[in-house]
């Protein structure tokens, strides 16, 4: 029988030990070194806090099971009236120099696009055009993405929504959670998650059985189900450090619940699991890390700027960013995506594949997500996700984006960016939140010595 000791029982190096003793060099990181990007840098700038979602598209698998009437599931739309008419604008890639210009250079690519296959073609034959080049673009996606021009779509003001604890819990949500485990990580139904409710005798071996089926499984496999558990981990640690504590006289208070947090990340109460949620969480940090410094390039061009109509806060948007990307530039740690399929070509295409559609029906399980504001949060922090990874697999394209002119052959848009910063924005603020529970743990542990 395997022991497990509490966090309340740990000192602050045996803590740090459970949680990263499988990565030395990144404990020595996380104890020596300053954390990058802690504070949500996107609040800075409505670009990166204003986003358009449609949190209205019915659950593709299952019928639902009806929202979520707590209130604080309710999501407050943005009026478009408060939207700068740079991202009102109708193209997804709005924010690029040269798509702002002029409306005779807009006029001119269309034409060039359409009018010179067929200067008669009838408006549903350049809907049909149009419609094969979403689709040819949507190939080296890894999500769905919301189509902002459907009429159910609606602009959002992220610090009006924060992400945190709303009540919404029960067979609703377990159900997202065990069909993103159960269906999409690679995994035979022969074999149980650690503490599954339904496996046959509640997953007594502690999980063994599972991390013996994990181990044996190809790099790319393993990735996934680590990438998975990391953005789990940290969208729980979000909802633990905001936690609706009390409510009086109407108004509520939220902070961090020192007993959930042990409920979903002690090892006595999770038997083990939680300090590898929390290593997952880690490795997920790292992977998009990784992303950003790779990216750099794309917005490095002069092209890009951001664009919302207003040039001063655009100006400033950019040259944080660049700040930002060159601070992952200076940080060596970062995982190796080129150990990934890189085998036998054909092999490693099919594979590829595989995972890029594996992790896209994943981004299409959060629209069966019953709380609007853990949609809005779930679908932001997965299209994050995807968006590195696409830009992980897309290195050579990177490569070779020309300076002044848009590419064909790799290009973010707008809701890809917004997604990416945020989604990174919430992982460092969930190690950040790490840090303050360790905190109050050792806090608990000293006064009841």
């Amino acid at each position: 029988m395997v022991k497990y000791a509490s966090f309340l029982q740990l000192n602050l190096l045996q803590w740090r030990k459970l949680v990263f003793c499988q990565r030395p060099a990144l404990l020595y990181w996380i104890c020596h070194t300053p954390h990058p990007f802690m504070p949500p840098f996107w609040i800075a700038s409505l670009f990166l806090h204003s986003c358009k979602v449609n949190l209205k598209r019915p659950c593709p698998f299952w019928a639902e099971d009806g929202h979520c009437s707590i209130k604080d599931c309710h999501v407050e739309p943005c009026p478009e009236s408060k939207i700068p008419v740079g991202i009102k604008a109708g193209h997804s890639n709005k924010y690029l120099k040269v798509a702002n210009s002029t409306k005779e250079l807009e006029d001119c690519e269309q034409a060039n696009k359409l009018g010179a296959i067929n200067s008669t073609l009838s408006n549903q034959s350049k809907e049909a055009f149009i419609d094969w080049a979403r689709y040819d673009d949507s190939q080296d996606h890894f999500c769905e993405l919301d189509d902002e021009r459907s009429p159910a779509a609606q602009y959002v003001d992220l610090l009006l929504n924060p992400e945190r604890y709303t009540g919404y819990k029960g067979s609703s949500a377990w159900r997202v959670w065990n069909s993103i485990y159960e269906e999409n990580c690679f995994k035979p139904r022969s074999v149980y998650r650690p503490l599954n409710p339904l496996a046959p005798g509640r997953g007594e071996d502690n999980g063994e059985s599972f991390y013996t089926w994990l181990e044996g499984l190809c790099l790319e496999k393993r990735v996934f189900y680590k990438l998975i558990s990391g953005l789990h981990a940290s969208i729980n640690l979000h909802l633990c450090a905001n936690y609706l504590l009390e409510e009086t006289w109407g108004k509520p208070s939220w902070g961090p619940n020192i007993k959930e947090f042990k409920r979903r990340f002690d090892p006595v109460e999770t038997k083990g699991e939680g300090p590898r949620r929390l290593r997952n969480l880690y490795f997920l940090y790292l992977i998009e890390l990784r992303a950003l410094s790779k990216v750099a390039p794309y917005f490095e061009r002069a092209i890009v700027d951001l664009y919302t109509g207003n040039v001063e806060e655009d100006t400033n948007t950019k040259t944080l960013l660049l700040s930002i990307f060159q601070d992952t530039k200076s940080f060596p740690m970062h995982f190796d995506e080129k150990s990934m399929f890189a085998g036998d070509k054909k092999g490693a295409k099919s594979l590829k594949e595989e995972f890029r559609l594996h992790f896209k029906n994943i981004s299409r399980i959060m629209d069966c997500v019953g709380c609007d504001k853990c949609r809005l949060w779930g679908k932001l922090q997965t299209q994050g996700l995807g968006t590195a990874l696409k830009i992980l697999f897309s290195e050579k394209e990177i490569q070779k984006l020309p300076e002044n002119s848009p590419s064909k052959g790799f290009q973010l848009t707008r809701q890809e960016i917004v997604a990416l910063l945020n989604a990174f924005g919430r992982l460092s603020t969930s190690i950040r939140e790490l840090q303050n529970f360790k905190v109050l743990l050792q806090h608990i542990r000293y006064h009841c010595m």
